[in-house]
């Protein structure tokens, strides 16, 4: 096996100086062009390799953020997931994934994990942590923010979309589409996503005196968001909701399978549906989908720019929660009266 090439001989064929080799590899050091292009020639020719984790244990900078999310069958998570990747990439860091339990309440497990690879940040999606873990990043000075979650601590930076405002808007919707028995389908109850919409579409129902007619949870799954569709609209016309908000638009998409194509209801003549998210599906013409549009390219913006901001200043870094607001998108899931 031959012996791995070292700065010191990519240095002396470049002509400069072992600090300068390193400094091209180091992101976000000064360096020229000039100097950066020779050094990266001589490098390639020789088949140099910068050793990322010696580097990190002289500089005490891993350049690694942890990345946690719960799951990937939702479409918006998929591409959250790149565009986090691919930000941060530009910044001089990578991102290791790491896949947690949905429901199981907390991540804790998950997190000690992660504290052991030594990374510099860590970006929480779709999940819960506890006040015990919390405690434990910050003792170990590992900057933490919430991607499309937030939670009742304000030393946790966060960034969401206005959910409350979002659940509101689709109340106004259907209520101006003269829908009379409005129904729900949870997502997971865990979630503050989940609460926050939930409580926006009841506040926007109540101030037109009106409530849920019927409620299920849905789960973020799409076989319990079916089981739920079945339950609430298999039933006789007179029971039936005539209008549903589906808590994501994964879900939305198998309640409107489910109305169309096991029990022969039509959308919206029948049923309207309304969902969340506006991922790519929702508007292609089998769905259509009337939705709130979550803002992933600036949500991902948002967060990466406050947790490098955390990272590059924790004395003077106050934790802040943003929440971004997510327009209204009409399609053909709803009647649409009177626009």
């Amino acid at each position: 096996m031959a012996e791995r090439v070292t700065s010191v001989q990519v240095a002396q064929k470049a002509g400069v100086s072992q600090a300068a080799v390193s400094r091209v590899f180091t992101p976000g050091a000064s360096v020229s062009e000039k100097t950066a292009l020779k050094v990266r020639k001589v490098a390639k020719e020789l088949g140099y390799r910068p050793n990322s984790l010696a580097r990190a244990m002289v500089s005490g900078k891993s350049r690694i953020i942890g990345l946690v999310v719960a799951y990937l069958d939702n479409y918006f998570y998929p591409d959250a997931v790149e565009r986090l990747s691919n930000k941060l990439q530009e910044r001089g860091y990578h991102v290791l994934v790491f896949m947690a339990s949905q429901t199981a309440g907390n991540i804790d497990d998950v997190m000690e994990e992660i504290l052991d690879y030594q990374v510099d940040g860590i970006v929480v999606a779709s999940v819960a942590m506890s006040s015990e873990i919390t405690k434990r990043c910050q003792s170990a000075g590992v900057p933490v923010i919430l991607f499309n979650r937030d939670q009742d601590d304000i030393a946790i930076s966060s960034v969401t979309s206005d959910n409350y405002s979002g659940g509101r808007a689709l109340a106004d919707v259907l209520v101006a589409d003269e829908h009379e028995k409005i129904a729900y389908i949870a997502g997971w109850e865990g979630a503050s996503t989940q609460r926050d919409r939930e409580l926006g579409f009841r506040d926007g129902l109540s101030a037109h005196n009106r409530t849920v007619f019927a409620r299920g949870v849905g789960n973020f799954r799409s076989d319990q968001a079916k089981d739920t569709a079945r339950v609430l609209f298999d039933v006789a016309p007179n029971k039936r909701p005539d209008a549903v908000f589906v808590a994501n638009d994964h879900m939305a998409f198998m309640v409107m399978d489910v109305l169309r194509f096991e029990l022969g209801l039509s959308v919206p003549n029948d049923v309207a549906v309304v969902g969340f998210d506006d991922v790519p599906p929702a508007a292609w013409l089998s769905y259509n989908l009337t939705t709130v549009r979550q803002r992933a390219n600036v949500m991902v913006q948002k967060t990466v720019d406050t947790l490098l901001s955390q990272i590059e200043n924790p004395s003077t870094f106050c934790p802040t929660q943003i929440k971004l607001d997510s327009p209204l998108i009409i399609r053909g899931t709803t009647r649409n009266l009177n626009r």
